[in-house]
């Protein structure tokens, strides 16, 4: 599917306005991870702006505590039917048109979702989209997403449900990308897909890292690390089979629907950690990090934060060859690639890994590349050139 006119653009803002007014717009905060990063760095960068979201869970989010959040018409439903949001994507892409941001001159919106959705009121607003990809459900992942679309007991619903519902969705998301003025992908893999996808241009800016977070221990333990939300595209069952094979010590932090299938298959040298909410905290994966032998990442990400923060630990990443991964990891110099996400590609990487010597200073220098400080100077200066 192409835009219907891909080369048109709203009309250019009067120039040299030294302190406009920014705003920024994320799909949900419902949970950390790297995207709600993304936003507590924009906000770092502009810290008077507010955030609109669709919807907030505030107990799950102490990093937001003292921002200004403004949510949707969905913060209002019940509970138990705002936490099932995400079955109802029609009514994030609704909720967000609905959204007056007339007072503002520049819409910055972080976006794999609906986010990019909000509409602009006047002709010298300029709608800036960091995204992390164009949606991976409607676009590059549709097939893997309609296999498994990772809602446990209720995937039979949501597989008769997709191809009546995406034609529909996919539509409003080129609309929406069609009225984008500048588009920000965070790795070269996402700057693919969005001309692909959108037939847009954009420019890449690298997703903020707290590498200053982490203090590599120069000697190291004998564990691996896995960790993230366990759900089936993260194959994070690569991770846990590999290490059950080989028996060699693995840490794995995090939760999600297949957490009960990766307890129920790993072996005895495989360990699991989470926290009261039920996920990896960050003091444990930060110290788990500094002193481990080696990160696997078996996912194909967008980027993969976690590799940065990894290599910023003194850990050598061993990932999947596909996605963000090539944008972060040098082959034998800060870690291992493997070219298929299958149990014996990970083993072979691991066996790789363990044969190589990786300088923990080295790690964390070439970690400094994606450092939170350089994402700012980014983003700002993209504000400031299209204000």
């Amino acid at each position: 599917m192409k835009p219907n006119n891909p080369n048109s653009h709203s009309p250019t803002p009067t120039p040299h306005n030294n302190n406009p007014r920014v705003v920024i717009v994320h799909d949900w905060l419902t949970n950390m991870g790297g995207a709600e990063n993304v936003v507590l760095a924009m906000h770092d960068a502009f810290p008077d702006a507010p955030v609109y979201t669709s919807t907030y869970a505030p107990e799950k989010m102490p990093a937001f505590k003292n921002l200004d959040v403004r949510t949707t018409y969905l913060q209002k439903l019940p509970g138990p039917v705002r936490k099932l949001h995400k079955f109802f994507p029609m009514l994030r892409v609704n909720a967000f048109k609905k959204l007056d941001l007339s007072d503002y001159d520049i819409i910055l919106s972080s976006s794999s979702a609906e986010s990019k959705q909000v509409q602009k009121t006047r002709p010298n607003q300029i709608h800036i989209c960091y995204c992390h990809t164009p949606i991976r459900y409607y676009w590059s992942h549709y097939d893997e997403y309609k296999k498994d679309p990772g809602f446990g007991k209720l995937n039979w619903a949501v597989r008769m449900a997709m191809p009546l519902m995406v034609p529909r969705l996919k539509k409003a998301d080129l609309e929406a990308a069609n009225d984008v003025d500048v588009f920000i992908a965070n790795s070269t893999e996402t700057q693919k897909r969005i001309k692909k996808y959108y037939n847009k241009p954009s420019i890449v800016i690298h997703p903020p890292v707290d590498v200053e977070r982490f203090t590599p221990s120069r000697t190291r333990g004998d564990f691996f690390v896995a960790l993230g939300r366990q759900v089936p595209y993260k194959r994070i069952d690569l991770a846990v089979m590999a290490a059950t094979k080989l028996a060699v010590p693995l840490k794995v932090y995090g939760n999600g629907s297949e957490h009960q299938r990766l307890v129920d298959m790993a072996g005895t040298t495989v360990q699991f950690f989470t926290d009261r909410f039920g996920d990896a905290s960050d003091d444990a994966v930060t110290n788990a990090l500094n002193s481990a032998r080696g990160y696997i990442f078996p996912a194909e990400e967008d980027f993969g934060i976690v590799q940065v923060e990894a290599l910023a630990a003194g850990a050598p990443v061993i990932a999947y060859g596909k996605g963000g991964a090539l944008d972060i990891v040098q082959d034998g110099e800060s870690g291992v690639l493997f070219d298929k996400q299958s149990v014996e590609s990970v083993v072979d990487a691991i066996k790789r890994a363990q044969n190589l010597e990786f300088l923990p200073g080295t790690l964390r220098r070439k970690a400094k590349r994606f450092d939170k400080s350089l994402f700012i100077t980014k983003i700002t200066k993209v504000v400031r050139d299209n204000s």
